[in-house]
């Protein structure tokens, strides 16, 4: 091949690849887009979103913050809680369970992990009924507590799944240097399992919060008390007080969203990281 022919395949590269990183780009600008949007909108009164929706406009109107951090504030704190025990539930049990599971060997291991992994494959919706039943019959409607337990029960399948691959990589060395010297079982797994597999345990983490934060279905179903309603729920009903203010609605929703996005984007490298290192080893 002449030197001609190099130069041109070198050209069709580079055009290629701009090519690329011009649709990347693209899609990129499609996905902030309602975000801009969002973010406009909240400063803005009905008679300024009907003028201008796209572009900012003076004056900003700050107190459709004010009007929306009174009405989601207790929302905000409701969510909260529940997402924050719902997430330790589901690390402390999922990681004590995988650790089990990628560690030691005992009679039908293989089989009872078959028959837990299995449990991915029921929808969702076929456990709404049940559960309402059990949390009925507990007495948890109307409580945060039917929104944990159940979130709790729901979420280890696949924490179990992603954590257990993540320790089976770990090195076994490790583990017998440290029954070596004494180490209970606990001790393994707390001091050299789960440090170790904090990428993981991260992932754990986001996809917890994320599934605790944005249900919908099953706070609806089993919270009738304004007070005790999380974000989803209290949103929809935001929306339907503020149905033509605009502004506070959108200034609700950046505010219940802000939560999310700072934690991924000081979590997003472990969440990465968890997600490319032997999360799917089995």
């Amino acid at each position: 091949m002449n030197h001609k022919h190099k130069k041109d395949i070198w050209t069709l590269l580079q055009h290629a690849d701009l090519g690329k990183h011009a649709f990347l780009m693209f899609a990129l600008l499609l996905t902030y887009i309602p975000f801009w949007l969002m973010i406009v909108i909240s400063f803005k009164t009905r008679a300024q979103y009907y003028r201008n929706p796209i572009m900012p406009e003076l004056p900003l109107q700050l107190e459709n913050y004010q009007v929306a951090g009174q009405v989601v504030g207790r929302y905000l704190v409701n969510s909260a809680f529940v997402t924050s025990m719902t997430i330790l539930g589901v690390v402390v049990i999922s990681s004590l369970a995988a650790f089990v599971f990628a560690r030691y060997q005992f009679p039908g291991k293989r089989v009872l992990f078959l028959l837990i992994i299995s449990l991915l494959m029921v929808p969702g919706v076929l456990t709404l009924v049940p559960a309402f039943v059990w949390i009925k019959n507990l007495g948890l409607i109307n409580s945060h507590w039917g929104l944990i337990l159940p979130g709790i029960a729901g979420q280890q399948v696949f924490a179990i799944f992603i954590t257990r691959g993540y320790m089976a990589s770990l090195p076994e060395e490790l583990f017998e240097a440290a029954r070596v010297d004494g180490a209970t079982m606990f001790q393994l797994y707390w001091c050299i399992a789960l440090p170790l597999s904090r990428p993981i345990v991260t992932v754990v983490v986001i996809t917890s919060l994320l599934a605790t934060w944005n249900d919908f279905v099953w706070p609806l179903i089993v919270i009738g008390n304004d007070n005790l309603r999380t974000i989803p729920i209290g949103l929809s009903f935001f929306q339907t007080q503020y149905q033509t203010a605009y502004g506070a609605q959108m200034a609700g929703y950046f505010i219940s969203s802000l939560p999310l996005l700072l934690i991924f984007v000081f979590t997003s490298r472990e969440f990465v990281r968890g997600l490319t290192a032997g999360s799917v080893k089995f």
